[in-house]
């Protein structure tokens, strides 16, 4: 008996976001699986899911990680704590997990790391670069899990962000930088999928290499559900047997 779609929720602001979340839906619809939109004050039943994206969106609180409150900048306290109470529910559960852009860094603070308020203080020299288009650089590392799912010791990625990864959180490495030495991508070196990038592979819908990492989201998510489920789950019963070789005989006999 095949298994249904896995089901892999999506996160976003609730007045903001739609254009991202209609692309995350079709990557992972692409992908094999069914996205589902999380957004804060809308009830849902996470035992449903099967994996997470963290989606792009607003400046994470700057209070999460210890850091001075930045003035003109958008934040949403209410998704920074969903987003925190869903990772720690996909850490319980071993629910596979893909940051992108502010996912990403929500991964690191929520295991106890910082974020550069912004860029272009932390780094000198750094253009202000702001596109949906693959136009920045970024070098893997060769034994990291983002290597092994996009198959490129380089890559060329879009950059729509101004805040990143500074201190890396517990349990985490660093899978990417770009040129400027900038945290690129993170990952948990664990067996548990956890990775974030910090462009929008939502956007790259052309990029084979980006899409196999909705590829990989999801056959890790299948791989769960299957395993949760039990041998029950993946094979008729004798009873579901028995019945249908009964209906063939009478259909035979017809």
């Amino acid at each position: 008996m095949t298994s249904p779609k896995p089901v892999i929720g999506v996160t976003t602001s609730r007045d903001r976001g739609r254009l991202m979340w209609w692309f995350n839906r079709f990557a992972l619809w692409r992908a094999g699986a069914r996205g589902v939109r999380l957004m804060p004050h809308r009830r849902m039943d996470v035992h449903r899911l099967d994996g997470l994206v963290l989606g792009g969106g607003d400046d994470i609180g700057a209070d999460l990680y210890g850091a001075e409150l930045r003035p003109m900048v958008r934040l949403d306290p209410d998704r920074d704590a969903l987003e925190i109470k869903l990772l720690r529910f996909a850490t319980e559960q071993k629910l596979p997990v893909l940051g992108i852009c502010r996912g990403s860094q929500m991964i690191n603070v929520s295991l106890g790391g910082t974020l550069h308020g912004d860029i272009h203080d932390a780094y000198e020299n750094v253009p202000r670069m702001r596109t949906p288009l693959p136009r920045k650089t970024v070098r893997l590392v060769a034994d990291s899990r983002l290597h092994g799912i996009i198959g490129k010791s380089r890559d060329r990625v879009n950059a729509l962000h101004h805040q990143a990864v500074a201190r890396l959180g517990s349990g985490l490495r660093v899978a990417a930088r770009d040129e400027h030495g900038i945290v690129q991508a993170i990952e948990s070196p664990s067996e548990l999928f956890l990775l974030g990038v910090q462009w929008h592979p939502e956007f790259m819908v052309l990029d084979p290499g980006q899409q196999r990492l909705y590829r990989a989201l999801v056959a890790s998510a299948r791989k769960r559900k299957v395993a949760a489920e039990g041998p029950a789950a993946r094979a008729p019963s004798d009873e579901a047997v028995a019945d249908r070789i009964e209906k063939r005989k009478e259909t035979a006999r017809c």
